[in-house]
């Protein structure tokens, strides 16, 4: 028997899987902590091992690991004082951003503070030309004069980014190798190795980002490895990455800016993952955790990924208020809405939720750990949906006195009862996130009506079906061990890499041989990360994509390539592809502008993952366990309560019920009809659809 062995740490809880060879599951889940990641993710993995009966030894299969490190440092601000170098006369970009008010309408709109203040960000006299011709290269003695500086600013970090790096990096890796040599322990990156691309100011984020958080990923993952080399685990760790691949640590660690979103970016393949085994081609993946709510569009059984997303947004997470960051990352839309997220009374007296969340200390009033405000999770808990004697299986007391106390003083506020108070939080939640989800497809040319909703995460199961009404949703469908699906993503990811480089170039006039050398080295630098993950040569494919737009244009739409045009050099087929892309997108194309590459992509990706159900349903059809009162659709509603354990393949469930599990919870609400496929998801569907 071998196992397998996946942690994903997320704002509130930490969600650990083991899975062995024939697809059995045993799960867990521990409040994340905060002050020292490993030692919430070994208790956890430790209490997992003793449910399978194992030793560390005996997981001889793949370590895989999501984790909110390099978040949390960022939105903390928890990271050591970093420098920034640039080109001389530049020194204000990380401040001037790209001059872009993203509410036009709005006085009040607020930016993130740069992570380099003023003072440590550093002119040098050098210059790239546009065209990759180096016009002045640094001198030795400004550099020297350099190091100087930074050492007597006390910086930790070092990001480097230059004027058209992205075209020649001579210059920049200059620096950077003269800089280590005389500046002993300082962590050094710079923006052509993170981000080789046009536009300075997001090249200049993404490196400054990556600089800002190596000197807590680097040590946190080595500390990883030699702590599962001590326990006796019998292989290095992989860690997740945004755009939904798995590295090595040591390639993670000196590119943590690839991190940030690997919790959600492991929930959206797990989405994937059931879409080829349900044989549905479209579908909405909903993401509900005890923090945010994350959501992602899946095409053709494929996610979204983006180019550009941003980090630490400040302003009601609008788009525009955050950290840009210029690397492959799965097209996620994330909101303030998770189960920890604190309702208030704002100072027109309207009700709002979030994004403030209260995390997992102090956490919501209902985790008896001094919180004293009220949360999701306690408006779940005040209308009846989750048991206070049954949270993550008896083993987490919920405190409902905490919550009453909460909620007397939010109702006051309101000038209405608790329960319609808590009412008000489920509403307002579920429409925060259906709105989200509905710009999100929107902006992306998606139709959304109609998709199926597949809901996960510890909150997921409860709000999903509110969602998808006001989505049009078709269903909702909640695979097994919903609650650690993130988790569960990763061991069904293969190993895989994405990488970008930026060389602008008409296509009427293209230079084969230079593309030829721009996605020859973009390969050779994948298949070596993919061999430090383990992953044998042969079982590796290479897939080709590109940035591109019609000249004239400022942004760019991405197209992976059906085929590597390093193999027939088809131009035609390139710019069908993009044309048709384009029209998908805008409904139109400007044929008669010609097309140009903006930047290369390449994804380097190993074998996939098969496919083992998690478990057996039950064979026979189980009955209610009992009711109890849910106040959620109308007041003292007598609703049965079902353990999903005793739920057979075939068996119906008509709302309202509730459907009981360790780790999280399913309300169907009335006009709703829920059924146990044979893969042992819950498939809801309302009323009139379930009939049609």
């Amino acid at each position: 028997m071998s196992y397998s062995l996946a942690v994903d740490i997320g704002g509130t809880f930490t969600d650990i899987v083991l899975c062995n060879s024939d697809g059995r599951l045993t799960v867990d889940k521990t409040l994340t902590t905060h002050d020292d990641l490993l030692s919430g993710f070994f208790g956890g993995v430790h209490a997992v091992l003793q449910k399978a009966g194992i030793a560390a030894g005996d997981v001889d299969g793949v370590v895989v690991h999501a984790t909110t490190v390099v978040t949390n440092a960022l939105i903390e601000r928890k990271g050591p004082p970093t420098a920034l170098v640039v080109t001389e006369g530049f020194r204000d970009v990380l401040a001037i951003r790209n001059e872009h008010r993203y509410d036009m309408f709005d006085p009040q709109i607020e930016f993130p503070e740069p992570l380099v203040p003023d003072h440590l960000t550093f002119g040098l006299r050098e210059r790239t030309l546009a065209d990759g011709t180096v016009l002045a290269a640094p001198a030795s003695d400004d550099i020297a004069a350099l190091a100087d500086r930074i050492r007597g600013s006390g910086a930790k970090a070092v990001a480097i980014c230059f004027i058209n790096s992205f075209a020649n990096p001579a210059n920049e890796a200059a620096v950077a190798t003269e800089l280590a040599r005389l500046l002993d322990g300082v962590f050094i990156c710079t923006s052509s190795e993170v981000a080789p691309q046009i536009r300075e100011y997001p090249r200049a984020s993404t490196a400054t980002v990556n600089a800002y958080t190596m000197p807590i990923s680097q040590p946190y993952l080595r500390g990883l490895s030699d702590r599962l080399r001590r326990e006796g685990f019998g292989n290095t760790p992989l860690i997740m990455l945004s755009s939904g691949g798995v590295v090595g640590a040591e390639t993670a660690g000196r590119n943590p800016v690839r991190m940030i979103e690997s919790g959600p970016a492991a929930g959206a393949l797990a989405a994937c993952h059931y879409a080829e085994i349900l044989g549905i081609d479209r579908l909405m993946s909903f993401d509900m955790g005890g923090t945010t709510a994350k959501a992602c569009l899946i095409e053709n059984r494929t996610p979204l990924v983006t180019g550009l997303f941003e980090v630490d947004r400040r302003y009601r997470f609008k788009e525009g208020s955050g950290l840009p960051v210029t690397v492959p990352s799965i097209d996620l839309i994330e909101i303030g809405a998770g189960g920890g997220s604190i309702a208030h009374v704002d100072g027109l007296g309207l009700l709002k939720v979030g994004p403030e969340s209260a995390g997992s200390n102090p956490g919501p009033a209902c985790y008896g750990r001094g919180g004293r405000k009220a949360t999701v999770t306690d408006a779940d808990l005040m209308l009846g949906l989750i048991d206070a004697d049954n949270f993550l299986g008896g083993e987490m007391k919920l405190d409902r006195d905490a919550t009453e106390a909460a909620f007397a003083d939010l109702a006051g506020d309101l000038g209405g009862t608790p329960v319609q108070a808590a009412r008000g939080i489920y509403r307002v939640v579920t429409e925060a996130m259906a709105s989200a989800a509905r710009s999100h497809a929107t902006d992306r040319g998606v139709d959304y009506r109609g998709l199926p909703l597949f809901a996960f995460g510890g909150a997921g199961p409860l709000h999903a079906c509110g969602v998808a009404e006001l989505l049009q949703s078709s269903s909702v469908i909640v695979p097994p061990q919903s609650s650690v699906l993130s988790a569960f993503g990763t061991l069904v990811t293969p190993v895989r890499l994405d990488l970008v480089r930026s060389a602008l170039m008409r296509l009427d006039g293209v230079d084969w041989e230079r593309i030829e050398r721009i996605l020859a080295d973009l390969e050779t630098e994948g298949r070596g990360a993919l061999a430090e993950a383990g992953c044998a040569p042969a079982d590796v494919r290479v897939l080709v994509g590109a940035d591109m737009r019609y000249t004239g244009q400022q942004n760019e739409v991405t197209v992976m390539f059906d085929q590597d045009p390093r193999m027939a050099h088809d131009l035609d087929a390139v710019v069908a592809q993009f044309a048709e892309t384009y029209r998908v997108l805008y409904g139109m194309n400007p044929t008669h502008v010609p097309a140009e590459i903006v930047t290369w992509r390449v994804t380097v990706q190993g074998p996939s993952i098969g496919f083992h159900a998690a478990g057996k349903p039950s064979s026979e059809p189980g009955r209610a366990k009992g009711t109890r009162p849910v106040h959620a659709w109308q007041d003292g509603q007598d609703v049965p309560v079902y353990d999903r354990r005793d739920l057979a393949v075939g068996q119906t469930v008509a709302g309202p019920a509730i459907i009981e599990e360790r780790e999280t919870t399913t309300a169907i609400p009335p006009g709703w009809v829920a059924t146990i496929d044979p893969v042992g998801c819950i498939v809801a569907t309302s009323a009139p659809a379930a009939h049609a």
